[in-house]
């Protein structure tokens, strides 16, 4: 089962990736960004405000994959558990946003993004979504980068509830201005209760 971790920067998913592995030792936990020489291109990226919001996406696409290739699929034929701390919905919400605020000609930047997933992505079996309004989401994420103001936030969780509204059977909804540990509670009863169903 591929269970990914998604959200506005901020919303908690790294520490709720951390608290799970403690509970699921022996599951495969990983990310996107990876740390592969494709995941550093991403980061050079991501901190390069003048890159072309083009280029980028298909630099976020060979990460991802490079990952379902050299991780996902290869432990999921192993039937482990993988979670996977941003996944190809990040990519939807983020890149489908950073395009739609940009200067390329796309009329529907999300759904071109998607598109390109299509031909050979893994969709993931549960998406758990660290929900958190964006003034939140960049006050906690403290701004660092273009990815990080509020205005494109905004545009980012609309982008979600979108994802959201076209497989609501596939996202867990968890209220992300929670206490820390009430969040990372909640994510494990869901974890728990999706694998029950897997069974």
């Amino acid at each position: 089962m591929l269970i990914t971790l998604e959200g506005l920067d901020g919303s908690g998913k790294t520490t709720v990736w951390e608290a799970l592995k403690d509970v699921h030792s022996e599951a495969v936990f990983t990310r996107e960004p990876t740390d592969s020489w494709y995941g550093d291109a991403v980061y050079r990226s991501m901190g390069d405000a003048g890159a072309d919001p083009l280029a980028e996406l298909f630099l976020y696409t060979a990460d991802h994959a490079d990952h379902l290739s050299g991780t996902i699929r290869p432990a999921l034929a192993d039937g482990k558990l993988v979670v996977s701390d941003r996944y190809s919905d990040s990519r939807f919400a983020y890149q489908g946003a950073t395009l739609a605020e940009s200067d390329v000609d796309i009329a529907r930047p999300m759904e071109y993004v998607r598109g390109i997933h299509a031909a050979f992505s893994r969709p993931p079996d549960a998406t758990i979504y660290l929900d958190l309004d964006a003034a939140t989401a960049a006050e906690r994420a403290g701004r660092t980068d273009k990815f990080e103001r509020d205005g494109y936030l905004a545009a980012v969780r609309e982008n979600y509830e979108r994802l959201i509204d076209a497989e609501p059977g596939r996202f867990v909804r968890v209220d992300a201005t929670r206490p820390p540990e009430d969040v990372i509670g909640r994510v494990e009863d869901v974890v728990e209760s999706l694998l029950g169903d897997a069974e």
